[in-house]
């Protein structure tokens, strides 16, 4: 107990500490997003994938809190997916490589002798999807930080009631590292994650809830690995949605996320933090209680059905305009002007003396 606290202190300040100074290197490399028309540097990911891998590992070397394979396994192949997303934020990459990358990494976290061969495969699938749908969830304010913060004591707890203390600890560390990061990335932002922080917490706490209940009944896990994560699943069916309806390629960016709606009808940056925080809380909570037998499974059937309604709402929210052609200062459209008119005469004359 008192180690975990130790650790989780020691995460959050040094977390808070590092995105600090990480801040100018980012600003000086480019490695910035354009958000509401400002760069904001993305290195925030870089110290909170840093630090938790650290502080786990520190139990490790000291004895205090031994990891075991298992979540060895997990850091090594979360590391490793923090290292793809960074390699996203510093140049253009295809989004298949950041799924295929991420894929290859929640394959060798998979504990396939709780889960078995054919529910292999879709752990997976769902870990990927997860990873993804947190990445998607990086384009507003603080966002994809208080929902992990939620989600990874929601997980944390399950770890714990099935006596996974080593689990317990990581997933403590990792809500205390994005807390400390949440100093420098409420709105307005100063320092955002990127896709090398986005992935990282969503591989982390996607593989964590998996690992909670392989070997269980696999209809609860459904329920609770659902229930869990239901927000950044709302956000990408809306996503893909959206864009099939509109004729968009399914990975071609826009404005058309959660929060991009919710701005829309006119909440505030902190708003929308605050109102989707509150709905992965309930999400969170609905998972927590299925897991430890105090609600049915059937519970996260309220969960489902109240996200598809709050989909189905925002899809009426128009995102997709015209694009807005240049607009030419005055001397350059009366100079363009002139020019036709003169190439028009010079056209006649052409013609009659032809």
């Amino acid at each position: 107990m008192l180690y975990g606290i130790a650790a989780a202190t020691t995460a959050l300040v040094v977390t808070a500490l590092l995105a600090m100074l990480l801040r100018l290197p980012a600003l000086r490399l480019g490695i910035v997003d354009r958000r509401r028309q400002r760069p904001l540097p993305l290195l925030g990911g870089v110290a909170v994938a840093l630090v938790t891998c650290l502080v786990a590992a520190a139990g490790e070397w000291t004895r205090f809190a031994p990891l075991g394979s298992e979540i060895g396994r997990l850091l090594i192949a979360a590391g490793a997916v923090a290292c793809l997303g960074l390699v996203a934020d510093v140049r253009r990459v295809k989004e298949r490589f950041l799924v295929g990358g991420t894929a290859v990494a929640a394959a060798c976290v998979v504990p396939y002798g709780d889960t078995g061969i054919l529910l292999g495969p879709v752990a997976v699938g769902w870990i990927v999807l997860v990873a993804v749908g947190f990445k998607a969830l990086d384009h507003a304010d603080a966002l994809v930080g208080t929902v992990g913060v939620l989600t990874a004591f929601g997980v944390g707890i399950c770890a714990a009631a099935e006596v996974m203390d080593e689990l317990a600890v990581l997933l403590s560390v990792l809500a205390a590292a994005l807390t400390g990061f949440l100093m420098h990335n409420w709105h307005p932002a100063r320092i955002g994650l990127g896709a090398s922080g986005s992935l990282f917490v969503g591989f982390v706490l996607a593989s964590s809830a998996v690992m909670t209940r392989a070997g269980l009944d696999p209809v609860p896990s459904v329920s609770v690995l659902y229930s869990l994560t239901a927000l950044a699943t709302a956000d990408v069916v809306l996503v893909a949605l959206s864009r099939r309806l509109a004729g968009r390629p399914l990975l071609r960016g826009g404005p058309d996320h959660l929060a991009h709606r919710l701005r829309r009808i006119g909440l505030t940056p902190q708003g929308v933090t605050v109102l989707l925080g509150v709905a992965s809380f309930c999400g969170v909570l609905v998972g927590v209680l299925v897991h430890l037998g105090w609600m049915a499974p059937s519970g996260a059937l309220w969960v489902g059905v109240v996200a598809l309604i709050a989909v189905l709402a925002l899809l009426h929210i128009k995102t997709y305009g015209p694009r807005r052609q240049p607009d030419f200062p005055v001397q350059d459209s009366a100079r363009v002007s002139a020019r036709v008119a003169s190439s028009q005469v010079g056209a006649q004359l052409r013609v009659r003396n032809g």
